[in-house]
C-alpha cells in the first residue's frame, strides 16, 4: 500500500467534521506542523518534545550506523536479537517485525515475535529473528536460551534498568559466562539503547556495553521511528528505510487544513471523547486489524493511554474479543480493512506501517489538545510508582513471602483476595459476578494476567463482556499495565479490574530458578509486580479483585467456566 486515508461514517461523521473545523479555526494544523509548543500554553510544552515530527528524516542518519552493526553481528554469527523492554520500548519493534515479515510473527508465549522471513522484503538485507522479553512469560526466555550461541541482547529503556531488565540482564550474563565467554566477550553481546545522560547510560558504560543514545527530550511513547523502534528491528532484518519513506510520504499532508488524515483522525478521537451523539462521550476505541489483534494495536493502545490518560480524561483502547457488543460509548476503528464496504467500524484507517506510526502520533497530539491535556507527558510517575513498590516488596521479603494477606475464600485451588467482606455461602462465580456488577454504566473491565503459562485474559473477555454489558481490556503483566496504566489510574477512573496470579506452571524451571545475584526468582518478581499493581488500584479506590491459581492449568479452566456461568446468568 502506498497511499493513506481516513474514512469516518455513521453518526460520528458530523461530530468529527465539527471538531476538525474547530481545530482549523484555532490554527492547530499549521502550528503543530511548525512544532509550535504554545498550542498547549506558554511553557507547558518544550519545543524539543515535538521532535518526533522530524523523525521520518532525522532517523535516516541512524540507519548507516545500524547497517554497520548488522554487518558486524552477522559476521559474528549473531542473527537472533533479544529485545528486553516493556511497553513503548518494545511494542514498536514488534509491530515493525510483524509488518516486514512475509507471514505474521509467530507468538512464543506472550512476549516473543519470530518473523520467519524478516528482511526478505529488502533484497540483500540479512535476515534474523526478534524475541521480546517483557516480563510476562518464560516461554520467550526459554526460546531465547536455545539460541544463545547466536544471540545479541538489546536492552532498551529511557531511564534506568527496570526490575525485569535487571533480571534478564543477569540471566543472560550468567548464561554467556557459563558458555565459556570472558567478561569482555559477554559484554560484547549487549547493546543498550537509552537517553543521553540517563541512569542506564552510566550503568552501561560501567559494564562495557555498546551504547546507542537517543534524544532525552523525545517522549518515549512517541519513539516508534527513533532508535527504540528501528535499531532492534533492523538488527533482526527489517527494512527501516522503507518504513521511513512511508512516514515521510505523510508529512506534507500534516500541515494542511484539508485532506489531512491525521487531523481528521484526531478530530474523531478527541471529539468523540469529549461528547458523542446523544451527549454521551465515546472515550473508548475498539481497534480491529484484518488478521486479529497484533503489535500495532497494542502500540496504539499504549500511545493513546499515555498521551491522553491524565487529569481524569483519556481514551481507552480495546481489542476483539473484549469489545464485541453494542456499546454506545465505544468507537470502532479498523486498521487497513480489506474493504470499506464491508467494514463495520465507525472509522477506517488505511496506511502502510511507517505512515500509521506518524498518523496515530499526530492524531494523539490533536486529541490531547481537544481534551485539554499535554500528550507529551510520559506518565512515568504512575509506572515508576508500581515498580518502586514492587522493588520495596522484594527487598523487604528477602527469601520470605511477599505478602501476609490471607485469601478470603478458596475454591478448587483458586485463592480469592478481595478488600470487602465475604458473604456466607458465596462462591467463585459470586465474586466474579460482584466485580462485573461493579462496573459503571460508562465504565469497562480490565483483566491483567501475571502467569507463566499461556493463559490470557482473551479467554475471559467474551464472557465478561456479555456478563457486564461493557467492553473488556486485557493483557499480560507487567507489560500491559506498564504500557496502559496511565489511563487506568489517572484517566476517567471508571474501570474495574481483575488481576490473575498463579504458581509457576509444572515443569517451568526458568520461572522458579533464582535470578543470579538476587534473592528472588522470575516468578516471585512477577508476583511482586502484580501485588504492586493491586495496591496502586486499591489506593485509587478502584474495584479490583486478585485471583491466585495454585495450579495454573487446572485453575484457568475452572476460572473460565465460572466466568461463563456468570455471563449465562446475566444474559438477557
Amino acid at each position: 500500500m502506498s497511499g493513506f486515508d481516513v474514512l469516518t461514517r455513521g453518526d460520528v461523521l458530523d461530530l468529527a467534521l465539527q471538531a476538525r473545523d474547530y481545530l482549523v479555526s484555532c490554527g492547530v494544523p499549521g502550528a503543530l506542523a511548525a512544532k509550535d509548543p504554545r498550542l498547549w500554553g506558554r511553557r507547558a510544552v518544550d519545543h524539543s518534545r515535538l521532535g518526533w515530527l522530524d523523525l521520518p528524516f532525522a532517523s535516516r542518519g541512524l540507519l548507516n550506523q545500524v547497517d554497520g552493526m548488522v554487518a558486524e553481528a552477522r559476521h559474528s554469527g549473531l542473527d537472533h536479537i533479544v529485545l528486553i523492554g516493556v511497553g513503548a520500548e518494545s511494542l514498536a519493534a514488534q509491530a515493525i517485525m510483524e509488518a516486514h515479515a512475509h507471514a505474521p510473527a509467530v507468538a512464543v508465549g506472550s512476549g516473543a515475535a519470530r518473523p520467519g522471513a524478516a528482511g526478505q522484503d529488502a533484497p540483500g538485507r540479512a535476515t534474523g529473528e526478534l524475541t521480546v522479553l517483557d516480563g510476562s512469560d518464560t516461554a520467550a526466555l526459554a526460546f531465547a536460551m536455545e539460541r544463545l550461541d547466536r544471540t545479541l541482547v538489546v536492552l532498551a529503556s529511557k531511564a534506568g534498568v527496570s526490575l525485569e531488565g535487571d533480571a534478564y540482564r543477569r540471566i543472560f550474563s550468567a548464561a554467556f559466562r557459563e558458555h565459556g565467554m570472558s567478561e569482555r566477550e559477554a559484554a560484547g553481546r549487549f547493546l543498550v539503547i537509552t537517553d543521553h545522560g540517563s541512569p542506564l547510560h552510566d550503568f552501561a558504560r560501567q559494564c562495557g556495553y555498546r551504547i546507542g543514545l537517543t534524544d532525552p527530550y523525545l517522549p518515549g511513547h512517541y519513539g516508534a521511528l527513533s532508535a527504540y523502534g528501528l535499531v532492534p528491528s533492523v538488527l533482526a532484518g527489517a527494512d527501516a528505510e522503507r518504513l521511513l519513506d512511508e512516514a515521510a510520504s505523510l508529512v506534507p499532508s500534516l500541515g494542511k487544513d484539508e485532506d489531512n488524515p491525521g487531523l481528521l483522525l484526531g478530530a474523531v478521537l478527541g471529539g468523540c471523547a469529549q461528547q458523542g451523539p446523544g451527549g454521551l462521550a465515546r472515550d473508548k476505541v475498539l481497534l480491529r486489524e484484518p488478521g486479529g489483534p497484533g503489535a500495532l494495536s497494542a502500540w496504539i493502545s499504549q500511545l493513546l493511554a499515555v498521551g491522553t490518560g491524565k487529569r481524569g480524561r483519556g481514551v481507552v483502547a480495546f481489542e476483539p474479543p473484549g469489545g464485541r457488543g453494542d456499546f454506545p460509548d465505544v468507537h470502532g476503528v479498523s486498521i487497513n480493512p480489506r474493504s470499506a464496504v464491508e467494514d463495520e467500524s465507525d472509522t477506517s484507517v488505511w496506511a502502510p506501517l511507517g505512515a500509521q506510526f506518524l498518523l496515530w502520533e499526530y492524531a494523539t497530539a490533536v486529541s490531547g489538545w481537544l481534551l485539554g491535556v499535554n500528550p507529551f507527558e510520559a506518565g512515568s510517575t504512575v509506572v515508576q510508582e508500581s515498580e518502586d513498590d514492587a522493588a520495596t516488596m522484594l527487598r523487604s521479603a528477602g527469601s520470605g513471602p511477599l505478602t501476609a494477606e490471607e485469601p478470603v475464600y478458596v475454591e478448587d485451588d483458586i485463592e480469592v483476595y478481595a478488600d470487602f467482606p465475604w458473604p456466607p455461602g458465596a462462591e467463585l462465580r459470586t465474586v466474579l459476578g460482584g466485580l462485573v456488577a461493579s462496573v459503571p454504566n460508562d465504565g469497562y473491565l480490565s483483566v491483567m494476567t501475571y502467569l507463566s503459562g499461556d493463559f490470557s485474559g482473551r479467554y475471559l473477555a467474551p464472557s465478561m463482556a456479555r456478563g457486564s454489558g461493557r467492553p473488556v481490556a486485557y493483557g499480560p503483566g507487567p507489560a500491559y499495565p506498564h504500557a496502559t496504566g496511565t489511563v487506568h489510574k489517572d484517566g476517567p477512573g471508571n474501570g474495574a479490574f481483575l488481576i490473575i496470579t498463579g504458581d509457576p506452571a509444572p515443569g517451568d524451571t526458568l520461572a522458579s530458578h533464582p535470578v543470579p545475584g538476587r534473592p528472588y526468582s522470575l516468578a516471585k518478581l512477577q508476583l511482586a509486580r502484580a501485588l504492586a499493581e493491586l495496591r496502586a488500584l486499591r489506593e485509587r479506590r478502584l474495584p479490583v479483585i486478585r485471583l491466585h491459581l495454585r495450579d495454573p492449568v487446572e485453575g484457568a479452566g475452572r476460572l473460565t467456566e465460572a466466568m461463563r456461568s456468570v455471563a449465562g446468568a446475566r444474559r438477557p
